[in-house]
């Protein structure tokens, strides 16, 4: 398995596959993916039973984590405990987004 990624390559395998949504790592510990939306698009995700981190590379739009609310853009890093209810909304700008669940997202 490689240990070195490129995210230009993620970017066009996720593009390629035509998905919001391209795993990219899975050990048992960990599991890390793409995650893109587009401008004034929608977040279909739910509650995960895996702590999340999250890093946006480029976008910009609003985050709901529980009751908190708050703008997030390039370079914001956010956690998400697991079963918590989040999503990203208000999207102004296409949302590229590296994420990392821990243990590895259970499918």
């Amino acid at each position: 398995m490689s240990q070195f990624f490129h995210i230009d390559d993620l970017e066009r395998q996720r593009a390629t596959a035509d998905n919001r949504y391209l795993e990219f790592l899975r050990v048992p510990a960990m599991s890390a993916g793409v995650y893109v939306l587009p401008k004034g698009g929608t977040d279909p995700q739910k509650p995960h039973r895996e702590d999340e981190m999250y890093y946006v590379m480029k976008g910009r739009a609003r985050m709901q984590i529980g009751s908190d609310h708050a703008e997030v853009r390039s370079g914001s890093v956010i956690f998400v405990e697991a079963e918590l209810e989040h999503r990203f909304y208000d999207i102004e700008e296409e949302l590229d987004v590296l994420v990392f669940f821990a243990p590895a997202e259970q499918e």
